[in-house]
């Protein structure tokens, strides 16, 4: 993957572009220049968004990544509660950690990397215990999205997946547009469009920590999921083709629950993802009305609410997060369990399960996709 930083390689004028732009920081402390580079011969940056209540989101369009969201806790004080790093470089050289970052074309995994379609086989990359996992090394998380600021709370993002690309068929056009609304809310709304029969499964992987405490874990933060039932997994995190209930087991969390409370159970499904990472089949029926999922940070008072029009939740809770922590903005180490991640999505291993939700996407539809992260206090 080549990477060219524009103060480096570029002409004057970009340089004083560059040292221009790096006397504005975000609110989060972000440098917008430290995003201006070239990544396998495209342009990126970063894009800022505020909103009228003076929070701030910040979005890369090296992978679709959302780099920061900052939203006041109970006093007031506005509070990164995403992860991320401070620049390019680290994205583009730790690509898999994918903070932030939009996931496709087929977001989880797929058993062996392989499916049918009409009677065709496909073979996928095998980057996850033999499985493909977010569509591969070079899925939409690893690629220069083309980007336009629609004004200023929300940024366009547009990409060409080419037929063949991982292995998938069809030239898929994707349109991802983030919004930072009035009421505090990062609006995600996912399109995509094809011209042969293909699977699509959009999912964005941002990593929240709504503690405002640098470098802690979130197994003090409470969670609730909207599922009576969960899809079980055998020990490569592979979908059995079962759904099972909650009911009597550490997957119940339809009330708030400590995150830390159950995580090391010794419960199957537990020791297999190391804690929490399942998909929950979730309650809402594809209604936005009723949130899918909340979240809660005593510490600072933030509370996340997640609305989507997707079946499933992947709630993942850091635990392959590194040991040794990860360096990331403003020189913060990540710890194991540092972040969860509340993932929006069809079911994995859905193009082999035909009792799951269909992920076919055919020429004539238009495959659309919503999901809110809102952003308030405990009242």
């Amino acid at each position: 993957m080549a990477l060219c930083v524009m103060c480096a390689c570029g002409g004057k004028g970009e340089k004083a572009e560059s040292q221009t732009k790096e006397e504005t920081k975000t609110l989060s402390g972000l440098k917008p220049s430290d995003f201006v580079s070239e990544v396998d011969g495209k342009p990126t940056a970063l894009y800022v968004l505020k909103n009228s209540q003076g929070a701030e989101a910040c979005v890369t369009n090296w992978g679709g990544r959302l780099v920061s969201v900052m939203v006041p806790d109970r006093d007031g004080k506005l509070t990164d509660v995403v992860l991320g790093y401070d620049n390019i470089q680290q994205y583009v050289q730790f690509p898999d950690n994918n903070y932030g970052a939009l996931i496709g074309r087929y977001g989880n995994r797929i058993a062996n990397g392989q499916f049918q379609l009409d009677g065709q086989s496909y073979q996928l990359p095998q980057n996850n215990n033999g499985h493909c996992l977010h569509g591969g090394p070079k899925g939409y998380h690893a690629v220069t999205w083309d980007a336009r600021q629609l004004d200023g709370q929300s940024v366009e993002l547009t990409y060409l997946s080419p037929d063949g690309a991982a292995g998938l068929p069809g030239n898929l056009k994707v349109k991802v547009i983030y919004r930072l609304t009035d009421d505090n809310a990062i609006d995600i709304q996912y399109e995509a469009t094809t011209d042969k029969p293909t699977i699509v499964n959009l999912t964005n992987h941002s990593y929240f920590n709504l503690s405002g405490v640098p470098g802690s874990t979130i197994t003090d933060h409470k969670i609730q999921i909207n599922a009576d039932t969960y899809v079980p997994v055998d020990e490569t995190l592979i979908p059995t083709g079962k759904i099972e209930t909650v009911e009597g087991t550490p997957m119940d969390l339809r009330q708030l629950v400590t995150v830390g409370d159950h995580i090391d159970d010794d419960f199957a499904q537990l020791r297999y993802g190391g804690g929490y990472d399942h998909n929950w089949v979730l309650n809402t029926k594809g209604g936005l009305n009723t949130p899918a999922a909340k979240v809660v940070s005593e510490k600072s008072g933030i509370v996340m609410e997640v609305f989507t029009n997707e079946p499933g939740l992947q709630f993942y809770a850091g635990n392959s997060m590194s040991e040794a922590g990860d360096k990331g903005k403003l020189g913060v180490v990540y710890p194991r369990r540092g972040a969860l991640c509340l993932e929006t999505q069809h079911f994995p291993d859905s193009p082999n399960k035909p009792e799951y939700p269909s992920t076919r996407l055919n020429p004539d539809e238009t495959f659309r996709s919503t999901t809110v992260y809102k952003f308030s206090v405990i009242k």
